[in-house]
């Protein structure tokens, strides 16, 4: 998929119908990639239905006419790839979403970790996972998405654990861990979650609470990364090893 994507509350009209794309999208379109007739667009709803769809019309600053030619629904992938990010400093946060996005991972849970300098709390950790699902959404655009992923509310270590309990597959990027990731056994379908720990490392105390919701500590390779390159990176080797890169 090649076209830019912009993005819609609702794609209601069939294949052959209008669709006019107003607002802070349509001003994106028509002032800042300047799209003119004839040209190819696509609009989704970000949770999987999408149009493929032809530019009729630029008109004033902030509204683009579209002719759908195509509407489809992609499905759900499988196995869905879930990643506990604890948080970083600063911007990093921003960072790890964008890239997880790019990658193709299917869910964001913000952990509060013990060992996290960085705490939401009150107007601004409400303030900070706003930063999060924007930089999903717009990563989501940037790489060519028509679902995007899910960044939930943050998480306790304890709602972290329960659930771990219901994947298919948990694991934690852990130093402790003996198995590689690249060699461990993954489901063909249901649910993986991983856990990127704090700069700090994950505690004792959580790597203990985590095993017994069944999570096994893994290994990405011989190189600490930060953790707002870890979750990119170990998505990266999942996507490839299940299938879904290919």
């Amino acid at each position: 998929m090649t076209a830019p994507v912009f993005v819609v509350e609702h794609i209601d009209a069939g294949s052959g119908g209008q669709y006019a794309l107003e607002g802070p999208e349509g001003r994106h379109a028509v002032s800042v990639k300047r799209l003119r007739p004839g040209e190819d667009v696509v609009l989704t709803d970000g949770a999987g239905r999408w149009a493929e769809c032809v530019v009729l019309a630029a008109e004033g600053k902030d509204r683009l006419v579209v002719r759908l030619d195509t509407v489809s629904e992609e499905p759900e992938p499988t196995p869905r790839i879930t990643v506990v990010q604890a948080l970083p400093k600063g911007d990093r946060g921003e960072v790890a979403v964008e890239t997880m996005t790019e990658v193709g991972v299917d869910a964001i849970v913000p952990w509060t970790a013990s060992r996290c300098i960085t705490q939401w709390k009150g107007e601004r950790g409400l303030k900070a996972l706003g930063k999060w699902r924007a930089t999903a959404r717009e990563a989501g655009k940037q790489s060519r998405r028509v679902r995007f992923p899910e960044v939930t509310d943050a998480a306790s270590s304890k709602q972290v654990a329960a659930l771990l309990a219901k994947a298919d597959f948990a694991a934690v990027l852990h130093e402790s861990g003996t198995e590689p990731l690249a060699t461990a056994e993954l489901p063909a379908d249901g649910e993986i979650v991983l856990v990127v720990g704090p700069e700090g490392g994950v505690s004792p105390e959580e790597l203990a609470l985590f095993a017994e919701a069944g999570a096994r500590p893994y290994v990405l390779g011989p190189t600490v990364l930060r953790t707002s390159t870890a979750g990119t990176a170990a998505a990266a080797l999942l996507l490839g090893r299940t299938g879904r890169w290919s």
